[in-house]
């Protein structure tokens, strides 16, 4: 698994699309304090 933190709004949709075009499993996401915060499990 691994944890990203982005600063950027856009990479909710970045992400999200990453997830979809590798096969990665997007396992949740979520925002505080204007950090956006992914968990990717790899394929």
């Amino acid at each position: 698994m691994l944890r990203i933190i982005a600063t950027d709004p856009g990479s909710v949709k970045d992400f999200a699309a990453f997830a979809k075009q590798t096969g990665n499993e997007l396992l949740g996401s979520g925002e505080k304090d204007k950090e956006f915060e992914f968990f990717l499990k790899r394929k």
